[in-house]
């Protein structure tokens, strides 16, 4: 579930971006990127998941939908391959698949990783990462290598996919400690829109099997 969140050396970047931006230091625009990330209130956005497994070279691809409010309220919607929702209300976070009829809940303030904080509007890149330029995986974008300041056991490192002109987030990639990479790409972003509370709200459907973290 951890993987749905979704949560992407030397100056390295595109040649079609501007002359000036590959004077930047990453860590300089890293702290715009976090300047920036502080004035988006809310936003939503079409998604596609890929993971590639590290060790037993599977891959999947799925694809949705993602509302974010700050702080700490999240909505991913997986139509295809199959339909399931991830919701978060800030508090508590629901993992739920139809055909599993079961709802998993648990402690959003302690179960959410750090991409899934930086989304949320609770990380500071500047703060828990170190910034370097990579190949950017999208092309026409400008990329970030992130390595967190604190061992993380879930994960190696993340690359942030940027507008580099208005340093809007395109694609997020993670890397974890077995080889795997879990990659979101994000299309038809909105900002500031004024998503409503209810928009997270998770209602349990009926006939389906409640599991708290107590009961696991």
């Amino acid at each position: 579930m951890t993987r749905s969140f979704l949560v992407l050396l030397a100056l390295t970047v595109s040649a079609a971006l501007p002359s000036a931006q590959t004077k930047r230091l990453p860590d300089a625009l890293a702290k715009d990127l976090q300047a920036r990330y502080q004035l988006i209130r809310d936003f939503s956005a079409d998604f596609v998941q890929s993971y590639r497994a590290g060790v037993l070279k599977t891959q999947t691809r799925e694809s949705g939908r993602v509302s974010v409010k700050k702080p700490g309220k999240m909505r991913w919607t997986y139509a295809k391959p199959e339909r399931k929702e991830l919701v978060s209300d800030g508090r508590r976070m629901f993992w739920y698949v139809p055909d599993d009829k079961q709802v998993i809940v648990r402690d959003a303030t302690t179960q959410a990783t750090t991409p899934d904080l930086f989304l949320s509007g609770r990380g500071d890149i500047a703060r828990d990462f170190t910034a370097s330029y990579v190949d950017p995986p999208i092309p026409g974008t400008v990329a970030l290598k992130l390595v967190p300041r604190r061992s993380e056991p879930e994960y190696e490192y993340l690359v942030l996919a940027l507008d580099p002109a208005t340093l809007q987030i395109r694609g997020l990639t993670t890397r974890d400690h077995q080889g795997g990479e879990s990659s979101l790409t994000f299309t038809n972003m909105k900002e500031n829109r004024g998503l409503s509370d209810n928009d997270f709200v998770f209602k349990v459907p009926g006939g389906v099997t409640v599991v708290t973290d107590a009961a696991r």
